[in-house]
């Protein structure tokens, strides 16, 4: 009888420590080691030699008031845009083709950080033509959201560009704790998809919603884009920092945009 019980005893030990083990390689799948950093990830990710941020915005306009909603956008922010005595830039300006329907996405550059965007918005507070534009415009609108953001000091500065092209805003939300092994990814990711001209700019988020990140590309038409994505995967190297990228990414959308007809990327 003794004997029987010290053999259950061990067949339940073994049994038990069989489940531990095993549960402890389940977990190993699914709990992503990060490395305990030294430094906020925007100081190791973002450009050391310029001191801009983005602000990146997100207009759902009602469908049957769109082309007023474009027409005093382009009445309006090229003012703002033009004005030296704001220290901002606007960057790119467009409606979506395909994706969210019904959208307009603004991208301005403050030159100087936060300090630069607090006093744009200070002045735009005492600017009446602007004041009117807001509240003409919010008749316009279902919703509206933004981010703040930083550029990868690996990726090209966007600077204006003639067209005629079309945009791709690729936007990815990572698990948190990845923006650096995204970013050491993709600062040799980034090489392979430079021949055409394509990359337009790099950024990451830091208020809004966090642990975003949007590539911006620019293509002649949709055809271009569909032959310079798969040329890439005809590059050595290319295949190997997708694998490693993918699993970082909790959701991914693209947005195919066209410009308006004042926004300096064309």
């Amino acid at each position: 009888m003794h004997s029987w019980k010290a053999s259950r005893r061990r067949r339940t030990w073994t049994s038990s420590s069989h489940r531990s083990r095993e549960d402890s390689w389940l977990q190993s799948l699914f709990v992503r080691k990060v490395d305990p950093r030294k430094d906020a990830h925007s100081n190791l990710l973002a450009k050391k030699e310029t001191s801009s941020l983005y602000k990146l915005q997100f207009h759902n306009v009602k469908p049957e008031c769109l082309e007023a909603y474009n027409k005093i956008c382009q009445e309006v922010l090229p003012k703002i845009h033009e004005d030296k005595h704001y220290p901002c830039t606007l960057v790119g300006t467009w409606n979506t083709w395909y994706g969210e329907q019904d959208q307009a996405v603004h991208l301005w550059r403050y030159e100087g950080g936060y300090p630069a965007l607090t006093e744009v918005m200070n002045k735009l507070r005492e600017n009446k033509d602007f004041l009117e534009f807001r509240k003409a415009r919010s008749d316009m609108l279902l919703s509206r959201k933004n981010q703040l953001l930083l550029e990868f000091s690996f990726w090209n500065e966007p600077v204006p560009r003639s067209g005629p092209n079309i945009y791709e805003l690729r936007s990815y939300q990572l698990r948190p704790g990845t923006m650096i092994e995204w970013g050491n990814y993709w600062a040799r990711a980034i090489r392979f998809r430079q021949d055409g001209n394509e990359a337009v700019g790099g950024f990451f988020s830091q208020i809004g919603q966090l642990y975003m990140v949007h590539h911006l590309w620019a293509y002649r038409d949709l055809q271009t884009r569909e032959d310079i994505r798969n040329a890439a995967w005809h590059k050595h190297g290319w295949e190997e920092l997708v694998y490693y990228t993918v699993p970082l990414i909790q959701e991914m959308e693209s947005r195919i945009m066209i410009p308006l007809k004042t926004s300096p990327l064309q």
